[in-house]
């Protein structure tokens, strides 16, 4: 096993993450079998309960943390509406991305999955709060004989051992050990003035010298100032690496092995690889060049609560975008908090509301992502209405089909009182109810999280026909409230329909709705299985519906038409004739 570890002292944000997952892919396309681990320092033993952003305002700031509480961990769970005694973390800007195994980690271990194509486990997340509680476990059994349980050595052999253990853990279906590890420590967060010298003066402090530095920065650097920093910072030339702001992250891993760091890494860690990387950083290119070649356009309305930080919805951005470039089309997702389109909106500043209303009226397609809490939810009822009534093509995730099913019965089906317990406890019309899955301990509470069976009830269904005419499908779950089955003969009319249950038939997982050109929701998150090179379907099902190609795609069997074809040598197409054939060998 050989380990590469990436870090730096600069602010976050900067990268880390994307070039770690760069370099990944990169070792990857010279045919070595490749893991990442994430390490960071906050003291939570995961991300379950972290707020998506810090607020700007202490009530906003209350609010969020106890909506975020409900939808942490164990003790959201059990606390329900009481859990205020949740804080916001300052490294807790962005999603939760959520595992197979359940684990809930940082979206950084999103950046791994897509772009190596693997799947990771909670464990390849460390934090501070996951060693000491590993370390205090175990002196709470005489693990350490009575000894004194100190920083040094107890805590650092504690990380060594975990990372040494996790680095072995098979992740990319061959049940094949890996042969690298990369490693992304987090950084502190404090701004530096000069960040490449300080990092590096701070780095050989710890007794650490860097084989590479890779420098950020908005255009490319020139010979002089590269030879500057291998001056300053004791490195050959050839061991700075310079990345320029690109119009897609598909181009690093292009710029990194553009500038030989394959020969590097394989003279360095004694690699058995070739020179040059392979087909697979050769689909990369491809990749990149067609995105920067894309000319069709396709908007996309997000609706949503935290729109300030894009962050916050970044794996369904992310899903969108593989699912736009596998048609050949530019995505333009404009973000609408869903208060905006609120009639206290409308009474308390009417510019925002008209604005917001503008926004989804130009809208192709309309996506309305998962959540918790009340607050908002008028706005999205407001837009799934608008979206089912006008046609217009749709996909609600998690709390968005929830929702969507809430709409349905109110304004299809004449049940006013229609509402969740999560909203409403005392519904009168409860279509929406908690229905927990039991974890015995403290492994999420009573939260249903990580990947589940869904099965097609049956062959009539368009993401049926998506997903490849399967009998079921497997995605990663992340909530705790479900459809009411008890309501499920009284909910299908009217062209509604639950076409996906779970394997015992008591979970609702996909409603459609016939006679409209894409109305979908899924209970679980499919955003978080989308990859570059393989959409996700119920995402490439509302961008082909929302370029009006849905239809032809299953008319032809799943197959794009010629002329929207793949094809490097156009502008906006490919040459091969399915989107599956983009998967990755």
């Amino acid at each position: 096993m050989k380990y590469i570890l990436v870090t730096g002292g600069v602010i976050s944000g900067i990268g880390k993450g994307i070039i770690a997952s760069s370099i990944g892919t990169i070792l990857k396309s010279c045919g070595l079998r490749v893991t990442a681990i994430k390490i960071d320092p906050y003291i939570n033993i995961d991300a379950g309960t972290f707020s998506p952003y810090e607020h700007d305002t202490e009530r906003e700031r209350e609010a969020e943390t106890q909506e975020e509480g409900e939808a942490g961990s164990v003790q959201g769970a059990r606390r329900g509406t009481q859990s205020r005694d949740f804080r916001i973390t300052p490294w807790a800007k962005g999603e939760v991305f959520v595992l197979n195994d359940g684990g809930e980690v940082d979206l950084d271990l999103g950046n791994y999955e897509r772009f190596l194509d693997i799947n990771l486990y909670k464990d390849n997340n460390i934090t501070t709060g996951k060693i000491y509680q590993h370390v205090i476990n175990k002196e709470r059994r005489g693990d350490y004989l009575g000894k004194t349980v100190q920083v040094v050595p107890h805590i650092t052999d504690a990380v060594q051992e975990w990372v040494m253990n996790q680095a072995m853990v098979p992740v990319d279906g061959h049940k094949e050990e890996p042969q690298i590890c990369v490693i992304e420590p987090s950084a502190t967060g404090e701004q530096k003035t000069k960040p490449t010298q300080n990092s590096v003066r701070a780095l050989r402090g710890l007794g650490l010298s860097p084989d590479l530095i890779v420098c950020r920065s908005s255009t490319p650097i020139e010979m002089a100032v590269k030879e500057k920093i291998s001056m300053f910072c004791h490195v050959n030339p050839e061991q700075v690496i310079c990345i320029h702001d690109v119009s897609s992250t598909y181009r690093v891993p292009v710029l990194l092995e553009e500038q030989g760091i394959v020969k590097y890494f394989k003279e360095r860690l004694d690699l058995p690889i070739g020179d040059s990387a392979s087909n697979l950083l050769f689909k990369w290119r491809n990749m990149a060049d067609r995105y920067e070649r894309l000319q069709k356009m396709c908007s996309i309305a997000l609706v949503g609560k935290y729109t300030k930080l894009s962050d916050c919805y970044a794996s369904v951005f992310k899903a969108l975008e593989h699912s736009a470039l596998a048609i050949n089309h530019k995505l333009n997702l404009m973000y609408i908090d869903s208060i905006d389109l609120e009639q206290t909106t409308e009474t308390e500043d009417p510019v925002k509301f008209h604005e917001a209303w503008q926004k989804l009226c130009k809208a192709d397609g309309v996506l309305v992502p998962g959540g918790f809490g009340i607050r908002g939810t008028l706005g999205k009822l407001q837009a799934i209405s608008w979206a089912r009534a006008k046609k217009i093509p749709f996909l609600g995730v998690c709390l968005g089909m929830q929702l969507a099913v809430i709409e349905f019965a109110r304004n299809c089906l004449n049940l006013k009182d229609a509402d969740s317990t999560e909203f409403e406890p005392n519904a009168r019309v409860p279509v929406v109810i908690d229905m927990p899955e039991h974890n015995p301990g403290n492994l999420g509470g009573t939260m249903r999280l990580g990947i589940r069976r869904t099965v097609f009830k049956t062959e009539n269904s368009i993401l049926r026909k998506l997903y490849g005419d399967v009998p079921f499908i497997e995605e990663r779950h992340r909530h705790r409230y479900e459809v009411n089955p008890s309501l499920i003969s009284q909910l299908e009319q009217n062209d509604l329909s639950f076409v996906g249950q779970d394997v015992d038939g008591e979970r609702m997982e996909i409603i459609e709705l016939a006679n409209h050109p894409y109305f979908v929701g899924v209970q679980f998150h499919p955003e978080f299985s989308s990859r570059p090179l393989k959409p996700s379907p119920p995402y490439l099902g509302l961008l082909l519906a929302a370029t009006g190609n849905l239809h032809g795609y299953l008319q032809q069997g799943c197959k794009l038409s010629s002329s929207d074809r793949y094809s490097d040598a156009s502008d906006d197409s490919f040459s091969e004739p399915r989107i599956a054939e983009l998967e990755i060998s």
